[in-house]
């Protein structure tokens, strides 16, 4: 058969390789069977086969169709080659497709296949294939030739696939330098990706039906060796990838081979053991021919890679383009570690170390890095001794290559053969690679500084190599960093330790860091033989200042990178860890230092460069000159505070239990308690090293299982350091207070959590703050967070402005500290939610400073307890009110007082946001508390005496825009209920609860006006309160039943699901308010309850209907049952 393929016309069009050859006959096309972009067109007297071959394509087109929008129409994907360019689809349903038509017609499968590796190439040409047994031998040779028909303008390309032979036409103006493999940006490269992994999964997916077949793998290895063998640089590139991949597949399956070949060993050595008595086995036999299956397998994939490798590698590794060079010394490197008992020997690594002389950086880097994979395990270096030694001279020169990348992986590589090698490197090639050390290139610095630490500067002996002063409290330190002196002095390539330092500061930081070794190695008086001669305690002087600069700074030398290097956080938390190691070890070391070498002016130069780099804060707070001799009267005060400090921040990371600091130091803190005498410098970091070893104790006890007695003993501990902490909250120091504050409440938050989860003992840990704390800890919140601003000073100079705005900057953060160590407290509810009410009042007033904390505590509360947070708003707004009352009378509703407090709850409205649903318990709680505390006290005859609180009606109407419109009925229907005379209710001094009528019937059909609806009570109430009496005076009140309630009373009856009342129609309204009962079961008639004094509870209906009805029937009301949800 003759079949001819049109390739994909969405490509770009490609200009010509000028290469000319004979022309293809022009009888090869016209007698052929035609397929053109998926579809078949055949000769009339071969039009049955066409027309099945076409079914098949069509149907394996339709299961790995995908769409495509491209310039507003849908393309659908046919060809492999479109389906995996878009990579929509899982590669292993691709192959299995395409598997599934090859066993339907493997021939129309294979010209797909075909088609794709051409495509992929980028080639718009044509394929043309005819079956091999139609042509003699001689005709067959004849068309293996690329050829350029002068009439045509095109080009041919024929060679053998078995059984065809393939002729690939392209245009002549195919530009070599624009193909899919080389074109830049991510949908390229996702394609370069994708194809790889098409040719891996197809092997892959034929391991076990058709790699075996001697059709498949004989036509693609034919394709590709013939693509990889032509003059068009795109063929060659693209055919190359695909057989190096084919054969790293090919690589794989041999591996499960050999696996299942030696399963399979075992299981026929197994039954030959257990049926020794017997003369056949079936299984056995089973198992025997599964066993030479396994066997002959093997021999097919190796042939198929030595087809690949010789028909492919060896002609394109020296290829001249870099990149197909790159891909087969890549592939080679992989199949050497995945497959090493056939790869990995010298007939296959000649050609890496050819290739380490290649021209192109790009060649020589891949050379590297899959010998840095080969020399990293120690179980495949005893195969390169041969290749060490002949090629270990050429990896060593390339430290000096021109592309950096090169030269730091060839440094990683010789370090891996320094490690794994014996003796593959010599002294002489070591002391050359130290010496990179001091180059300009950081990344080829550091890898020489990895080099060097670990070849001269740790331990890779036996324990009897380790110097005998290695032993001591530095272990083996003082050794190393006398090597490092030794090699600095002898090296004389630069007169600064400074990019020596750089180089090793990576790998060797803990050596570099340890400034404590460094200076006992100065003071300390040496025995005779090991004493340092001056020129060493000068370098020693020197990296001492070069590693303080270095860890203080973090910048790379002059010519290493950029001037300044920016940090990440952890650095810069190391950084300050540094600074403050290095200022309190020198301030008691330097002055020291200073005195043995004052006779040296270099030394002492050095010397004095290290305080630059202290931490002020650090060496001035608490007056820690006084270790530099600056201590006169106070001396021992200093030193106490000095040595606690040390002990707190010693304390913090390391556990120092069987010291019994507790005991010493809660000592302190109980006499400052009785007697006042000891300075704040001393009991600051008394109260902070108490606290850390009682988190110490603390942290053991819920790890390991304890007793219960030192359970109890802890615990006592614990509650007489809390006691301790709440007498120093009112201490008239203030830094004192704050600091005793953060630690109870941290401490509080941690004792808190010890719940009976952690063990029963455990349990007996947890401590919840007494009433009489809480009001402790909330008045220092008021006192020393929400204190009156002090009057602004006038006329101040510059820099006495400048230190006053420094000073409220850091007053502010101190308070946002104290505020939000609390809040966080209430948040975890270890303190009663209804204390936020305090700090909710200052809302308004400081939202600048601490707006953002109060929120958050508002959310957090919220999301923990809906009902608990709007009954801790209401509180709030309920004290402002009373205050105000107090302050300006209960008829004054118009000055900034009660303004302020409107403002303030319209703001609390706000954090509800939009979900009405979502916020409706919590609002509907907010009117619920808001009326009753409205009506309270309200006395005279029947309640008709003014109330109080009615103003504020007028605060609580801000949240009526956040009720859903049933639930405004719902409320409004609660509010009646607190009215028994509405004729009575007039006059402006009920202006209030107009308003607030207004707000919950606003766009209410129901309602036509305020004024109508006082019209309509007058005459319900007095039927409804004499009934409603005449039942709680017979009994019969708890006796009614729930039938009758709801058959009379429709808008007050329950039902099973809750409905959305948003935008529905007023027809519906009646079944909205039964549901929304259910979910707001403080508002509906089991719910509703006075807090008065009076047993006779006068209940009241409404009108619930668009048509004005009344409902005039009882309602039963439980007076008890509404305030316990």
């Amino acid at each position: 058969m003759v079949a001819k393929v049109n390739i994909s016309r969405n490509l770009p069009s490609q200009k010509e390789n000028a290469i000319h050859d004979e022309t293809v006959p022009e009888s090869t096309v016209q007698s052929g069977t035609c397929l053109r972009n998926g579809n078949l067109q055949t000769p009339r007297g071969k039009r049955k086969v066409q027309e099945r071959c076409e079914n098949i394509r069509r149907n394996s087109s339709r299961s790995r169709r995908t769409s495509q929008p491209q310039n507003g129409e849908v393309v659908e994907a046919v060809t492999l080659f479109e389906v995996v360019s878009m990579g929509k689809r899982a590669m292993q349903s691709v192959v299995d497709d395409w598997i599934e038509v090859y066993n339907q017609d493997r021939d129309v499968a294979l010209l797909d296949l075909i088609n794709f590796f051409i495509q992929c190439s980028g080639c718009q040409g044509m394929v043309t294939a005819e079956m091999f047994q139609s042509l003699r031998n001689s005709e067959v040779m004849q068309k293996m030739t690329e050829t350029f028909d002068e009439e045509t303008g095109l080009q041919y390309k024929k060679f053998m696939a078995y059984p065809w032979i393939l002729t690939v036409t392209w245009p002549v103006d195919m530009d070599n330098e624009d193909y899919p493999l080389i074109k830049p940006g991510p949908y390229w490269k996702k394609f370069k990706a994708n194809f790889c992994e098409f040719t891996a999964v197809l092997i892959q997916q034929c391991q076990y039906s058709i790699l075996y077949d001697s059709y498949l793998m004989d036509t693609v290895i034919s394709l590709l060796t013939g693509l990889a063998d032509s003059r068009v640089r795109a063929f060659r590139h693209t055919s190359t990838l695909a057989a190096m991949k084919l054969l790293t597949a090919l690589v794989s399956v041999n591996l499960n081979l050999d696996v299942s070949k030696c399963h399979a060993q075992r299981l026929c050595e197994v039954e030959k053991n257990r049926i020794s008595v017997k003369r056949t086995n079936h299984r056995l036999d089973q198992l025997e021919r599964k066993r030479k299956k396994y066997e002959e397998k093997p021999l097919e994939i190796e042939n198929m890679m030595n087809a690949i490798f010789k028909g492919t590698f060896l002609q394109r590794y020296c290829d001249v383009i870099p990149e197909i060079r790159a891909i087969c010394i890549e592939e080679i490197g992989s199949w050497m570690k995945m497959y090493p008992d056939t790869f990995l020997n010298d007939g296959y690594l000649k050609y890496i170390g050819w290739m380490l002389y290649d021209k192109h950086p790009e060649v020589r880097l891949k050379c590297l890095l899959g010998l840095q994979g080969i020399y990293n395990r120690k179980e495949l270096v005893s195969k390169m001794d041969l290749f060490t030694s002949r090629f270990k001279d050429r990896i060593v020169s390339m430290t000096l290559d021109k592309d950096h990348e090169v030269a730091v992986q060839a440094m990683k590589l010789l370090m891996l053969m320094s490690q794994n090698c014996e003796d593959a490197l010599s002294s002489e090639d070591c002391e050359t690679l130290f010496q990179f050390v001091y180059t300009m290139h950081r990344p080829l610095a550091v890898a020489a500084g990895e080099f060097l630490y670990k070849r001269l500067l740790s331990y890779q002996g036996t324990e009897e190599e380790v110097p005998p002063k290695g032993r001591g409290k530095f272990g083996a330190n003082p050794s190393y960093m006398r090597k490092l002196i030794t090699f600095f002095l002898e090296s004389e390539l630069h007169k600064h330790v400074t990019y020596l330092v750089d180089s090793l500061w990576d790998w060797a930081a803990s050596l570099l860091k340890d400034w404590e070794c460094m200076t006992t190695i100065l003071l300390e008086d040496a025995e005779e033989g090991e004493a340092l001669s001056d020129a060493q305690e000068s370098a020693l002087i020197e990296i001492i200042l070069v590693t303080v600069r270095e860890a203080a700074e973090g910048h790379p030398p002059v010519g290493r990178g950029a001037a300044k290097k920016i940090l990440s956080a952890k650095e810069k938390k190391i950084q300050l860890e540094d600074c403050t190691k290095i200022t309190e070890h020198f301030i008691v070391v330097l002055p020291q230092l200073l005195a043995k070498y004052s006779a040296d002016t270099e030394k002492v130069a050095n010397l004095l460069q290290i305080p630059q780099y202290y931490d002020l804060d650090v060496y001035s707070t608490g007056r820690l000159e006084k270790g530099e001799g600056l201590c006169t009267d106070e001396e021992g005060i200093c030193r106490i505070y000095s040595t606690l400090r040390r002990i707190a921040a010693f304390h913090n990371a390391h556990n120092l239990t069987k010291w019994n600091l507790y005991g010493k130091t809660s000592k302190l803190l109980v006499f400052e308690m009785q007697y006042g005498s000891l300075p704040v410098q001393v009991i600051l970091p008394a109260l902070q090293c108490t606290y850390f070893a009682l988190l110490w104790q603390l942290h053991s006890v819920v790890e390991r299982s304890s007793s219960k007695e030192t359970v109890l003993a802890l615990n006592r501990e614990l509650r007489f350091f809390c006691q301790i902490c709440a007498c120093y909250l009112s201490h008239k120091d203030k830094d004192l207070s704050e600091k005793a504050f953060m630690i109870l409440c941290d401490l509080l938050m941690i004792l808190s959590h010890q719940g009976s989860s952690d063990g029963e003992a455990v349990g007996l840990l947890q401590y919840i703050p007494s009433a009489s704390l809480q009001s402790k800890m909330l008045l220092f919140i008021q006192d020393h967070v929400f204190r009156e601003e002090e009057e602004e000073i006038k006329d101040l100079t510059e820099e006495e402005e400048r230190k006053k705005e420094d000073y409220k900057l850091n007053d502010l953060h101190r308070r946002r500290s104290l505020l939000a160590v609390y809040c966080k407290l209430i948040v975890f509810t270890v303190v009663e939610m209804s204390a936020a009410a305090e700090i909710y009042k200052h809302y308004m007033k400081t939202y600048n400073d601490f707006g953002d904390i109060i929120k958050e505590t508002l959310s957090r509360t919220r999301h923990n307890n809906k009902i608990q947070s709007a009954k801790t708003l209401i509180l709030c707004l309920q004290q402002l009110f009373q205050k105000h009352i107090e302050t300006h009378g209960s008829t004054n509703n118009m000055d900034l007082s009660f303004m302020n407090i409107k403002e303030l709850a319209r703001r609390f409205s706000l954090t509800f946001g939009w979900d009405q649903v979502k916020s409706r318990e919590s609002v509907a709680m907010i009117h619920k508390e808001g009326i009753e505390f409205a009506f309270q006290g309200a006395a005279g005859v029947e309640g008709k005496c003014l109330p109080p609180n009615l103003s504020f009606l007028l605060i609580i109407s801000e949240f009526s825009n956040k009720l859903l419109k049933p639930d405004k009925r719902l409320v409004y229907g609660y509010l009646q209920r607190y009215i028994t005379e509405p004729m009575s209710c007039r006059g402006d001094e009920w202006h209030p609860l107009v308003c607030y009528r207004n707000s919950l019937l606003a766009n209410e059909d129901e309602e036509s006006s305020v004024i109508t609806s006082l019209r309509e009570w007058s005459s319900i109430s007095r039927s409804k309160t004499c009934s409603f009496k005449r039942k709680l005076s017979n009994g019969s009140l708890t006796e009614t039943s729930h039938t009758e309630t709801t058959s009379k009373t429709p808008d007050l009856q329950c039902a099973p699901e809750l409905t959305s009342a948003a935008g529905k129609s007023r027809k519906r309204l009646k079944s909205q308010d039964t549901c929304l009962q259910e979910c707001l079961p403080f508002l509906g008639p089991a719910g509703l309850s006075r807090r008065h004094s009076q047993d006779v509870i006068k209940a009241e209906g409404f009108s619930g209907n668009s048509g004005g009805k009344d409902i005039d029937e009882d309602v039963d009301v439980d007076v008890v049952g509404a305030d316990q949800n």
